[in-house]
């Protein structure tokens, strides 16, 4: 459970999930500041990647989280973890963001979606970031499928965006295993998208 007094609380594996079931049983509002406090800057990392624009991420921020509040009575452990859930909210609330920028395209030019004229490039880091992301979007309902070892790995590089290294270290695995699980997970979401191999 989330210790009040530490206001960087140590995450542990399930405290999230078990915070989601207190705040949609109790309507916590202590314990909804303190996930807000922890998730809120890893969604504004990602919408701002997603963006390119720190207003569009913050209300991509703000009406993922009230999602959250009002929703958390949805969410389902058993079908995988906090964080996997509130980020597929997150990519609905581009999304939703997204459909509504296109119903006005006609008021709005490139340089509204990509800030400073600071547009995705062809080949390099840029694109393979946006790359993952689409593939994220198509994976995100088949991650709970993933054995937790695999998932908690893909979690970590995809999501909190560490280095292999780093994952490594931080699980206290090796390196070669982290590649490993990757790989594996991989494989299995390919079949889980595209049906297995013949």
């Amino acid at each position: 459970m989330i210790v009040q007094q530490d206001p960087t609380p140590t995450v542990v594996l399930g405290q999230w999930e078990e915070a989601l079931n207190v705040i949609a049983i109790h309507r916590d509002k202590q314990l909804y500041a303190e996930l807000f406090k922890y998730f809120a800057p890893r969604l504004r990392a990602f919408g701002i990647k997603m963006f390119g624009n720190e207003q569009q991420a913050m209300e991509m921020v703000q009406d993922t989280m009230l999602n959250v509040w009002q929703k958390a009575a949805l969410f389902d452990a058993s079908r995988g973890c906090a964080s996997t859930w509130i980020f597929t909210i997150a990519r609905n609330v581009r999304f939703d963001m997204l459909r509504k920028k296109q119903s006005r395209k006609d008021d709005i030019s490139a340089d509204d979606l990509w800030s400073d004229g600071d547009y995705p490039e062809q080949e390099g880091s840029h694109s393979q970031q946006w790359d993952l992301y689409l593939i994220a979007e198509k994976i995100a309902p088949h991650f709970h499928a993933l054995p937790p070892a695999q998932r908690l790995v893909m979690e970590k590089v995809y999501l909190d965006e560490l280095s292999h290294q780093e994952v490594s270290e931080q699980l206290s695995i090796p390196l070669g295993t982290v590649k490993s699980r990757i790989r594996l997970a991989l494989d299995r979401l390919r079949e889980a998208i595209d049906g297995p191999r013949s």
